[in-house]
């Protein structure tokens, strides 16, 4: 019987630039009840040199190397097969663990929830904060009993974006028992999604839940290798893939299908749908404007003044409408990142 607590389970593939950089925010917190289990996706890059120096340092990183790339859905279930600990924790190969949240997880699991979730802090590639990324509406800790739909329902409603249905591994904890009770759906193997829909079959069995309001660590971004077949399909792997995973197992009608809908609408805004459209008027050989309309009547398709002043300014908005609105944008968001300098060298104009 395993005396661990607490494991760390890091799905990888060629996150060598960033790996030791995460392992270093989360080796000086552990103790002997905490491991951490890498499992790398045949990596082939430096990985596993990188990884085998904390394996020698540190007894309570493990590293398991797979014979080939079996991609995030397949790794990650992997991960938490492998580990030995009470509770996993996913984590991705490229973000960093806060001080202190190690600690203060430990205290929390001895309360005995089935799952909890964490919240994160948005970072620049390089890792320079940019801000705190919402989970739901709420401005403390809260706990959840999800058995029935009255209780789902109240859950639903609370959800500020999707992290709150299980989007981000690196803002999830399980209980390994009971992640292991339900087997993979393979229908949704591929879809990046696969760990969302076997948590939406507990939630349909009854689980617990505690959601911690505490940033627990902070992402990397500008680092998504899903856009690499271009910006459409990675928005149509979200919004696609979300609808496909509530309407199976809730219902196209159901409550639960219309507040994704809704935090799907947080998360992709008229904004980021025209300067998606620009792209599809710029690079028509790798952005699908037909699936971008799609993706957008299905972000939209519920009744309200919102999603029809949406739709109406993603249909009738020029191309230079689009052009002016991303200038706009990127300086905004250079702003943001600067302090309100309007610096040129600063901005990066």
């Amino acid at each position: 019987m395993s005396n661990y607590s607490l494991s760390i389970c890091i799905p990888t593939y060629n996150f060598g630039e960033f790996i030791a950089e995460t392992l270093d925010s989360i080796v000086n917190q552990i103790n002997d009840s905490v491991e951490i289990v890498v499992v790398d996706g045949a990596s082939t890059d430096q990985t596993s040199a990188i990884v085998q120096h904390y394996v020698d340092t540190y007894p309570q990183v493990k590293y398991y190397r797979l014979e080939t790339r079996g991609g995030i859905d397949k790794d990650m279930s992997a991960s938490v097969d492998l580990a030995s600990g009470k509770y996993c924790w996913m984590f991705s190969a490229d973000d960093l663990m806060e001080p202190g949240a190690i600690s203060r997880l430990l205290s929390e699991i001895n309360f005995g929830y089935d799952i909890y979730i964490c919240r994160h802090g948005n970072c620049t590639f390089d890792m320079h904060p940019i801000s705190d990324h919402p989970v739901f509406n709420l401005s403390s800790d809260a706990e959840f009993s999800i058995s029935s739909p009255e209780e789902r329902k109240d859950y639903f409603l609370l959800a500020a974006t999707t992290e709150a249905f299980f989007s981000f591994m690196g803002g999830i904890i399980i209980k390994r028992d009971k992640w292991i009770s339900t087997p993979m759906n393979e229908k949704f193997v591929g879809s990046c999604w696969a760990h969302v829909a076997r948590i939406f079959e507990l939630v349909l069995e009854g689980v617990t839940l505690k959601y911690i309001h505490d940033l627990c660590l902070m992402k990397r971004g500008e680092n998504d290798s899903f856009r690499e077949d271009g910006v459409v399909q990675r928005y149509r792997l979200a919004i696609e893939g979300y609808n496909n995973i509530v309407n199976h197992y809730f219902g196209a009608n159901s409550i639960e299908a219309y507040h994704v809908r809704r935090v799907l609408r947080n998360e992709f805004t008229i904004k980021q749908f025209l300067y998606a459209k620009l792209l599809c008027y710029k690079n028509p050989d790798i952005e699908n404007k037909e699936l971008l309309d799609s993706l957008v009547d299905k972000t939209c398709m519920d009744i309200s003044i919102r999603n029809i002043i949406g739709n109406l300014a993603y249909r009738l908005t020029p191309i230079w409408g689009c052009k002016l609105g991303k200038y706009l944008f990127f300086i905004k968001s250079r702003l943001r990142r600067n302090g309100g300098s309007l610096d040129p060298d600063r901005l990066g104009l």
